[in-house]
């Protein structure tokens, strides 16, 4: 670890423009007021430490949630310049906590390479925040300015002597512009789990106070280590992780992938340590040379068994799992969430690095070659008779127009306005009909549990009638664009699609087979936010011709301490829907007036695709670990 701070000053702190507007309209900056935009603070506060580890100057950062609310990240790195900054005529520090595009990430000779280069992280973070103090260690002396909604309280004050380096950031959210100021740490164990295998070396301490939580994060092994963790509920096809390292100029690419027996692509990208999600150049260069490394393999094949095989780029992908870090100097994104690389340049050095490494591992592996080729052919043949299926889903929803004889459809054809319902069995199906309001709600009757996409090869997902109805009914065709899984969302008929199931152990399962297809091929709806869980009472509860609805043993009780007690009124358990008549049905679960609707959200992508595996995978060990340790918290209702 570095500890040079000589080139690390006040003249390294660039200022561009104020932050005036960020406590105004804060999702320009963070994406949202709600859970994400939340989490985003803290990434912003992570990164600028992490971007000292890149650098060299730090390798141990601590992340404590305290009992207060507050939340403190503290690294051993060089510590933010406070001396008096030239043209601001202030502390550097004070610069950088409260102006926008300032900040070392500007100066390449103070980091060469960083996630955080907007220069609006660490100012935005103090912007939205009610009380935010910022301690700094550097040259043997302990410095500390605080601030209230991004504002200093003083001026920088030096108290005390030091033998430690470092910055630390203790701040809590602005409860007036969140919606909730306290954190998941599930996500905070996440992402710092995830920096450890992206920053091998670099050590991570986690301290939940409330929760009595402590952890270490630290990889020997980076990204292959983090790619053996994703591919542990998975058969593999090759034994051995391939690992690809390459660096043309400052940009340096380090990728490791592999092939398994699943029926899809798993790709985590990183640039700079951030998660672009969104993918961008470097995926696309990955892409590229996979795809034109293998086909020529294809090609041979094709000739010597004279057998009529059509690939698609789908197909050289499906079953690899790749985690993808590239570092730039110059990393350019579409958003200031950081989401989508856009970078041109870096498209071409991926692919030429990850062509040529293939080249040479494909040449030297014949058997794991075979196995990858072979995985390849068998994709070609699924495709093309999925892509038969999905032809005849799009055929009865766009030429002949014809939607499934079960579904109950409203008459307003204005999907802002129109919903509906997935129900549960034909009984429960049939009452619905009777309860709701024709007008914008519709029903879709589901016979028993659906295919589990998860376990199923694609063709057979488009092939299952109950699936077909689900995109029918919608209005959805799904096919291949732009060498992309689309979900063609134009001519979706209903903007509230609500899962209205028993409150019941099968229902549950109903559920989560429902949300799996959706999660793994109707994705965009659920980003949108137009899939809901409907939330059906679990008793009706009667006095007389008084009675009200209880949806936990709580309310249960209470509403009957309110009805004159236990012997005085009658209470009946619902076991399903189709106990309930289509008025009981109306007004305690389809009434936008009285109803309870829980919207399905995705706040963290990676946790929740290891979820879906873990629940509806084919591997059952994981499954059963998971039960077992979440068991406990289970409740039975009596």
């Amino acid at each position: 670890m570095k500890n040079n701070t000589t080139n690390y000053t006040a003249d390294s702190i660039q200022s561009l423009e104020g932050i005036e507007h960020i406590r105004t309209r804060p999702s320009m900056y963070i994406g949202d007021i709600g859970s994400r935009g939340l989490h985003h603070l803290f990434y912003e506060v992570i990164d600028n430490s992490v971007d000292e580890s890149l650098a060299g100057f730090c390798n141990k950062i601590w992340v404590t949630i305290h009992k207060n609310g507050y939340i403190s990240i503290l690294d051993n790195g060089r510590g933010i310049p406070v001396e008096i900054h030239k043209k601001e005529k202030k502390s550097a520090l004070e610069v950088v906590m409260t102006k926008t595009g300032s900040g070392g990430k500007f100066d390449k000779n103070s980091y060469k390479i960083s996630g955080g280069l907007h220069g609006v992280g660490i100012s935005c973070v103090n912007a939205l925040s009610k009380h935010l103090i910022v301690t700094i260690y550097r040259n043997d002396k302990i410095y500390k300015q605080e601030y209230f909604k991004g504002q200093p309280i003083c001026s920088v004050k030096y108290i005390g002597v030091t033998n430690i380096r470092g910055t630390k950031i203790y701040y809590i959210p602005d409860d007036t512009i969140f919606r909730s100021i306290i954190y998941d740490e599930n996500i905070i164990y996440e992402r710092l789990k995830e920096l450890s295998f992206l920053n091998k070396g670099l050590h991570l301490f986690f301290e939940d106070e409330k929760n009595n939580i402590k952890n270490h994060f630290f990889s020997n092994n980076g990204i292959k280590e983090y790619l053996h963790k994703l591919n542990k509920n998975k058969i593999s096809l090759i034994k051995e992780i391939i690992f690809i390292k390459g660096q043309k100029n400052t940009t340096i690419i380090e990728i490791a992938m592999s092939y398994n027996t699943s029926f899809k692509e798993k790709i985590l990208s990183y640039v700079n340590y951030i998660n672009t999600n969104e993918g961008g150049t470097h995926i696309t260069g990955f892409r590229r040379a996979l795809t034109r490394t293998l086909k020529k393999y294809i090609d041979e094949y094709k000739i010597n068994s004279k057998e009529k095989i059509e690939c698609t780029k789908d197909d050289f992908r499906e079953g690899v799992t790749a985690i993808i870090s590239v570092k730039v100097s110059n990393p350019q994104f579409e958003g200031q969430t950081k989401t989508k690389l856009s970078n041109h340049e870096i498209g071409g050095i991926v692919d030429k690095i990850v062509g040529k490494f293939l080249t040479n591992y494909l040449e030297e592996h014949p058997i794991e070659r075979k196995q990858i080729i072979d995985k390849i052919i068998i994709s070609a043949k699924s495709r093309k008779a999925a892509k038969q299926a999905r032809e005849l889903i799009q055929k009865k929803n766009t030429i002949n127009n014809i939607l499934p004889g079960k579904l109950a459809d409203c008459s307003s054809n204005n999907p802002k306005n129109c919903e509906i319902y997935l129900v549960e069995g034909d009984s429960a199906g049939g009452t619905a009909k009777q309860g709701r309001d024709r007008e914008y709600q519709a029903i879709l009757p589901l016979r028993g549990k659906i295919l589990n996409v998860e376990k199923a090869i694609q063709y057979k997902i488009f092939e299952n009638e109950e699936i077909k109805n689900i995109f029918t009914s919608l209005g959805i065709t799904i096919g291949l664009y732009d060498d992309k899984k689309i979900v063609n969302i134009e001519k979706l008929r209903y903007e509230k699609i609500i899962i209205m199931t028993d409150a019941d152990i099968d229902g549950s399962h109903i559920s989560t087979l429902i949300l799996t297809l959706f999660f793994r091929y109707m994705k965009q709806l659920i980003e949108r936010g137009y899939i809901y869980i409907a939330t059906p009472p679990l008793y009706i509860i009667k006095r007389g011709v008084k009675y009200e609805y209880a949806w936990s043993e709580t309310e249960r009780k209470n509403i009957i301490n309110k009805l004159g007690g236990r012997k005085s009124v009658t209470i009946q358990r619902y076991k399903g829907l189709g106990e309930m008549n289509a008025e009981q049905l109306w007004e305690s679960t389809m009434n936008p007036n009285t109803r309870t609707l829980r919207r399905v959200s995705i706040n963290n992508y990676l946790e929740a695709d290891k979820m879906f595996s873990i629940l509806m995978g084919e591997d059952v060990y994981p499954r059963r670990k998971f039960i077992e340790q979440n068991s406990i918290y289970a409740k039975i209702n009596i």
